[in-house]
């Protein structure tokens, strides 16, 4: 017997149940090879892009095979996590019974078991034994070249429904005749957009009968959609949401700082919206149209949040664990996704299918073996030379499936040249010669080289790529006093442009290894620093400018020692006179780029004028700031002026006049290296 509550239950759910199959159309002939499946055994691959309807299908199939009799075990790719283990202690229940129907949704979110999956898993499974895998990316060329998988797999490629099962699929939800054409010319036969056109049209007829087949059109539907939200911030809390990779409660805290926790339990109770380990996330269609409604309708709107947004992210970046930053920056750079000639550069799929890992001693001689199968002999000695002299330099990165290594990555980090080092190494050599021709590193500042090793399947656009990439930029962000990065590319090679995009130009130099030439990518990091870079990144993304220049001109000027203990001395000189401080090359400096105060003159005075005062907080001091005080500050017409002022011998006045600038000098360059905040 039911109590009230569990019939009530009850009844929703069948009722639930008979709403889906009544708004389930089409697909005849995957519910045949379903069928066929049913009775003799084997696998169904179901492939297609997003939203075209593979978790309908999917849901079809489990009430057919409980219609059937049949046990069915149901998978989501987006609730496991991508190892063996995981997976068997999810389905392992289906290795014991023959009339088992296992069925496998959003696989693309573990692609990297597939090759387990195929090899190790499936073929333990009883004969009579049914398995369904739906996912967006097309199976394994492995599966077709194996003969013993002709008989036992099928494989569907899912496409948009046919006209007459679109116009049916309308009809099952109840629009009306006469709104369907406009509906058509919009969705074509995509199940999710259709249903979305449905959805609208039901609930506002007069709103829906002004659709028309134009560039907007899409924008338009998700606006009647989502229209009658609770209230803006709830309208805020999508939108967020449409932007983000991946949307948590603390990401919608840092956007939207008011009830972030009701605005979270709403979002993920949209139908659109689904949930992942990583947190929710909008349906593929819904995504992108919310993105274009919101840059179209409110372009300030959309900046503002998109540096909040952005801001959050950066910062954990900044703080991650080395373990969790790849995510971090992956989640940083889909912001930027399809900007320029980074698309051509990012997958954003293959999640699981290779995995980062840590250099151990054991692992050197399959790093070397790599780096002569893809660069040559040459290259794979700087490897051996390295490994030894800098291991956490390397990163290694392996298919999920098998642990076969693909790939690698180096950053060595070089204080000084060294001789032994440019000699092993030519593309030391060429990064420190380029380093000293345009700007030298100054005490306590270090550059970093990047190399990659990549196997042909993973070149160009692939998982391995991604988090290579990831892997560099993450270096960067989080790198204390690093000056110039540099990354050695093949001079002909194809990055020249993406490159480009990230402010990392071909310099100087260039290095030969095995009659292959190299060319170093570089960005100094003190003329150009990381939040000045992502702000770069941010006005590429908002503003739609494709243009990069080859080599931009520097955000700040970068100065040996001498030459800011000049530049200071000549400031001193022109302390009222904010023309002169303004064309001050200490203006573009670290220490003024960071002052509260955004008049570079203006901060450059004040950062004077406490300096000097400063000195009075040393007694053995005193003197020395009497002597700055009067010179520059009190207006002392000439030296000789100043020393009578002073009752000092005009020597003596000169000793302590030098022995001040100097410590001035010593005070700011000290910030310049190490920041404001430091002592």
């Amino acid at each position: 017997m039911y109590s009230g509550d569990e019939q009530n239950f009850a009844l929703l759910g069948r009722r639930l149940q008979a709403a889906r199959e009544q708004a389930f159309v089409g697909r005849k002939e995957e519910l045949s090879a379903f069928g066929s499946a049913l009775h003799g055994g084997g696998v169904v691959y179901v492939h297609g892009p997003g939203g075209v309807g593979k978790s309908a299908l999917m849901r079809r199939f489990a009430e057919e095979a409980a219609t059937a009799g049949r046990p069915v075990t149901v998978l989501d790719g987006r609730t496991l996590q991508p190892s063996p283990t995981a997976f068997e202690a999810e389905a392992g229940s289906a290795l014991l019974d023959e009339r088992t129907v296992l069925l496998i949704d959003t696989f693309e979110r573990i692609q990297g078991l597939e090759g387990w999956l195929r090899e190790r898993f499936l073929p333990r499974l009883p004969l009579g034994a049914t398995v369904v895998v739906a996912g967006r990316n097309p199976p394994d060329m492995l599966w077709l070249a194996d003969p013993g998988w002709t008989d036992s797999l099928r494989v569907i490629s899912l496409r948009d429904l046919g006209p007459e099962d679109a116009a049916a699929l309308l009809d099952t939800r109840g629009v009306a005749a006469d709104l369907r054409e406009p509906l058509l010319a919009f969705a074509g036969g995509h199940p999710l957009a259709l249903s979305l056109g449905a959805a609208v049209a039901i609930k506002d007829r007069a709103a829906s009968s002004r659709w028309t087949p134009s560039q907007d059109v899409v924008a338009t539907l998700l606006d009647q959609l989502v229209g009658d939200v609770p209230s803006n911030a709830h309208r805020h809390a999508l939108e967020v949401c449409a932007h983000a990779y991946m949307t948590t409660e603390d990401l919608l805290r840092a956007v939207l700082p008011e009830d972030a926790a009701a605005l979270f339990a709403w979002l993920r109770r949209l139908p659109f919206v689904e949930s992942s380990s990583l947190g929710l996330f909008p349906h593929d269609v819904v995504r992108e149209t919310l993105e274009a409604d919101l840059r179209w309708r409110d372009a300030q709107g959309y900046a503002d949040m998109h540096h909040r947004i952005h801001a959050h992210l950066a910062a954990q970046i900044r703080t991650a664990a080395d373990s969790d930053v790849l995510a971090a920056v992956g989640s940083l750079f889909f912001l930027h996704r399809g900007i320029g000639s980074t698309a051509e550069f990012h997958t954003w799929r293959g999640e699981g299918e290779v995995y980062e890992d840590v250099f151990r001693p054991e692992d050197t001689e399959a790093l070397v073996r790599l780096a002569a199968e893809v660069d040559g002999e040459e290259s794979a000695a700087g490897v051996a030379f390295w490994t030894g002299r800098q291991p956490a330099a390397f990163r290694l990165y392996r298919r999920t499936e098998t642990g076969e290594l693909v790939g690698l990555c180096s950053w060595v980090r070089l204080d000084e040249p060294r001789s032994e080092e440019s000699a092993a190494d030519p593309i030391t050599a060429a990064a420190w010669a380029n380093a000293r021709g345009i700007a030298p590193l100054r005490a306590g500042e270090h550059l970093a080289v990047g190399r990659t090793w990549v196997r042909e399947p993973y070149q160009g656009m692939s998982p391995v790529m991604d988090l290579i990439q990831w892997r560099a930029i993450a270096y960067c962000l989080r790198a204390d006093r690093m000056a110039w990065s540099f990354m050695a590319m093949p001079s002909e090679g194809p990055m020249r442009d993406y490159l480009g995009h990230y402010d990392m130009h071909d310099v100087g130099e260039h290095a030969w290894l095995d009659d292959t030439e190299y060319a170093l990518f570089a960005h100094d990091w003190r003329a150009t620093p990381v939040q000045s870079w992502l702000d770069r990144l941010n006005r590429l993304l908002l503003t739609g400018a494709q243009d990069v220049p080859a080599v931009p001109a520097p955000e700040r000027a970068v100065l040996s020692q001498a030459e800011f203990t000049d530049a200071v001395r000549k400031a001193l000189r022109h302390l009222s006179r904010p023309a002169e401080l303004t064309a001050s090359p200490l203006a573009r400096s670290r220490l003024v780029a960071e002052h509260p105060v955004s008049d570079p003159a203006e901060a450059l005075r004040l950062l004077l004028d406490q300096a000097i005062d400063d000195l009075g907080g040393d007694p053995r001091a005193t003197k020395f700031r009497r002597a700055v005080d009067v010179t520059y500050r009190r207006g002392a017409p000439t030296q000789e002026a100043a020393a009578e002022r002073l009752a000092l011998p005009f020597t003596t006045y000169r000793r302590h006049l030098l022995a001040g600038i100097e410590r001035v000098a010593e005070d700011l360059w000290h910030r310049e290296l190490y920041g404001m905040n430091q002592s």
